[in-house]
């Protein structure tokens, strides 16, 4: 494991801003789960709370949780707005390196066509399964998420030392502290795509997970996050990961 501070750091901002001061060609995965825009069929239902779309009962786990921001796009906005940023982390990008980035149903199309109008090459979508996702009588039930995944040009078979597998199970997390949180053993196998020791980027930290999975997997981690709450958190709970005492509030690197 590398412990260097240096190693895994959160900056606290928005995305497209952050990732046009980065200097090109030195990511080896993009690695996220962006706000979907998702949680309904149509314009209205993407205006409402977080927490009423993403959080079914007044008993599941979620209520408690702060809000977070970007999640009320229409189709096009959606669209356009994930090209901008997914252009701008392919000019971070090393050539053959990996974009791995989650999304729903409901956004699944768009975000593969965002893949493209990026500039990364689409490679496919990797799906993870939730057992115990909400069932809904007289429907199949809508219990996957997915990883859409691509690459900057052309990547090599031997990119890296690792066969990965192409689906994903576990169960959503329980004791989560952000409402949209993956879980930890789900993000530990995705970050296998990055060398070891390599750099791994988050633009939409969230919570950390992604970090907290490159720190024990043995890679470097840039996040990025807007919240400045989530961001003290996710630093945090990097830190711990990484076997570091966290920082104190206002000393976000």
């Amino acid at each position: 494991m590398n412990t260097d501070m240096a190693s895994a750091q959160v900056k606290c901002g928005e995305a497209l801003a952050v990732l046009r001061t980065l200097p090109e060609a030195h990511v080896d995965a993009v690695v996220t789960d962006p706000p979907y825009s998702s949680g309904g069929m149509v314009r209205g239902d993407r205006l409402q709370d977080v927490h009423t779309k993403y959080v079914a009962t007044s008993s599941e786990s979620g209520h408690e949780l702060p809000d977070f921001s970007g999640d009320t796009r229409d189709q096009r906005a959606y669209l356009m707005w994930c090209s901008l940023w997914l252009a701008e982390c392919l000019r971070v990008a090393k050539p053959g390196a990996v974009c791995a980035m989650f999304t729903d149903w409901r956004q699944l199309p768009t975000t593969t066509d965002a893949l493209q109008c990026g500039g990364w090459v689409w490679r496919g979508i990797v799906p993870w399964h939730k057992p115990n996702g909400r069932r809904v009588q007289g429907r199949f039930a809508n219990n996957c998420e997915y990883v859409v995944w691509g690459t900057a040009g052309p990547r090599a078979l031997d990119a890296t030392p690792n066969t990965l597998g192409g689906f994903f199970q576990a169960n959503t997390t329980r004791d989560r502290v952000h409402i949209a949180q993956k879980p930890l053993e789900v993000m530990r196998e995705i970050v296998k795509i990055c060398p070891p020791g390599g750099l791994v980027l988050d633009p939409f930290a969230g919570a950390g997970t992604t970090g907290i999975a490159a720190v024990l997997e043995g890679r470097r981690f840039l996040g990025i996050e807007i919240t400045e709450y989530y961001a003290r958190e996710a630093q945090a709970r990097i830190d711990r990961a990484s076997g570091h005492f966290a920082p104190q509030p206002g000393t976000l690197v």
